[in-house]
């Protein structure tokens, strides 16, 4: 009976400590698996069409900023801007030949030689051949500025996380080729339920464990909670004023920064991994 007795106390004492240890998380944190990975992401797109000569990259590899990612086919822009060019050296000659007529014409029309007519006629004709000059000059930066984005390069360090071209693909303007992630800032966008997001406020230290990254926790502070719920900004957000009301716990964003992390941990941490994450109330 006395054994009986013991081990029902001892089971008691189990019970009182696991009720404590769950009523003391409950009251120094708030926790939430539903979180993930964030970074700035991008797909970069070509900005003038073409054919891909060369794609110097390949998922997952890590570039630094101004590497050349991709080739397209420069020939029509380069004979273009030669065009342009030659175009701008002619009206440049004819400007410097309108500018020392009209000088000649304004001397002579001071000592009344010539009429004013001529010399409104002189003004009008090296307003005109500036105006065209500035036009082409407009025109070969442009040439210029093609030229130059044959190349596609990359935007900052980061790594290359999906590769959409092959050599002799013809690349339009504004279709995405690479799917890029910078290699710095990494964050965390958590969504607690709204009736856990009163001890949430920017400043609180986190504690985040990443899935894919086991044996390690990071530790990160609440950056900023968002002023909105992720319902309002969806398609089609709920219309309470239907009728058909059903009431729905709803979830609210809350970005958290990462703190120290090195970077090789940054690598590590992919945007789009699950995190699981704890915020310390007090």
């Amino acid at each position: 009976m006395d054994k009986k007795k013991k081990l029902l106390a001892g089971f008691g004492t189990v019970a009182v400590l696991v009720a404590g240890y769950f009523l003391y998380e409950h009251m120094m944190y708030v926790t939430t698996d539903n979180a993930q990975v964030e970074a700035h992401s991008v797909m970069i797109a070509a900005k003038v069409g073409g054919y891909i000569n060369a794609v110097h990259i390949n998922e997952g590899m890590k570039v630094k900023k101004g590497d050349v990612l991709i080739e397209i086919d420069d020939r029509d822009y380069q004979n273009h801007l030669r065009q342009i060019k030659g175009e701008l050296a002619s009206l440049e000659a004819k400007k410097r030949d309108a500018d020392k007529n009209l000088r000649r014409i304004s001397e002579l029309f001071s000592k009344g030689v010539v009429s004013q007519q001529q010399f409104d006629g002189t003004t009008t004709s090296l307003a005109e051949v500036k105006a065209k000059y500035e036009a082409v000059s407009a025109q070969v930066a442009q040439a210029e500025l093609n030229f130059q984005n044959t190349k596609i390069l990359a935007p900052s360090d980061g790594f290359i996380a999906k590769r959409a071209a092959e050599v002799g693909q013809l690349a339009s303007p504004g279709v995405p080729l690479v799917g890029f992630v910078d290699a710095g800032e990494r964050w965390v966008t958590a969504n607690f339920k709204e009736t856990e997001i009163e001890g949430v406020v920017p400043g609180k230290k986190v504690n985040i464990d990443v899935d894919a990254i086991s044996g390690h926790s990071f530790v990160g502070v609440v950056e900023s909670v968002s002023s909105a719920t992720g319902a309002t900004f969806t398609l089609l957000p709920p219309d309470n004023a239907t009728g058909n009301f059903t009431k729905v716990v709803q979830r609210v964003p809350v970005k958290i920064r990462f703190e120290n992390v090195t970077a090789e941990q940054v690598e590590t941490l992919k945007a789009g991994l699950s995190a699981f994450v704890k915020v310390h109330k007090h």
